[in-house]
């Protein structure tokens, strides 16, 4: 069968209709790259973005029979791996001696984080004034910037509204200036 690209996922989720495995596989080759960098400009590690990938998909397998098409697969997933992002950062938070800013600095500076910034220095200071922001902004800036979700999605995802996600990303957007000018 041929995937549509016109419709995100209303291909997979006809299949999933009739072969949850065939769609469910379909959705993993299709989804694992976009939510992999999506999860990894949350938790920062590739480490940790790979085990919350795998939590995202094993959370989306077990809960398949839930899905009930009000919204796409796409945000759906999206959905399942902010949270598993989101519960691992807030895990890291309680258990840390380190904060996520201290390790976002730390991160930036390593070997690791040399080679995740693959891009020339306007990039690394990008990437180190996202670090900074609060952590709604940051995934807020994130979907929006990097994965150019629409608002409509965005509130699907983070179940907050549409007039509230503007304006974390526009709050964002200024921090990020500030921070950019100051360096």
């Amino acid at each position: 069968m041929q995937l549509s690209l016109n419709k995100p996922d209303s291909d997979i989720t006809e299949i999933l209709k009739t072969n949850i495995t065939k769609g469910f596989r379909l959705a993993v080759e299709r989804y694992s790259s976009k939510l992999y960098w999506h999860i990894r400009r949350l938790v920062i590690l590739h480490e940790d973005a790979d085990d919350v990938l795998q939590n995202t998909f094993i959370n989306a397998w077990r809960n398949i029979g839930n899905f009930r098409s009000e919204s796409s697969l796409y945000t759906w997933l999206y959905a399942i791996a902010t949270n598993e992002s989101l519960a691992l950062i807030n895990k890291r938070k309680r258990n840390a001696s380190v904060s996520l800013d201290d390790l976002g600095t730390y991160f930036a500076n390593s070997v690791e984080g040399g080679t995740w910034f693959d891009g020339d220095e306007a990039q690394l200071k990008l990437q180190n004034a996202i670090l900074q922001l609060p952590e709604k902004q940051r995934v807020v800036f994130n979907l929006r910037y990097f994965d150019e979700m629409t608002y409509e999605d965005m509130s699907k995802v983070l179940k907050t509204s549409e007039g509230a996600l503007k304006a974390s990303y526009h709050h964002a957007v200024k921090k990020i200036e500030k921070i950019l000018g100051e360096s």
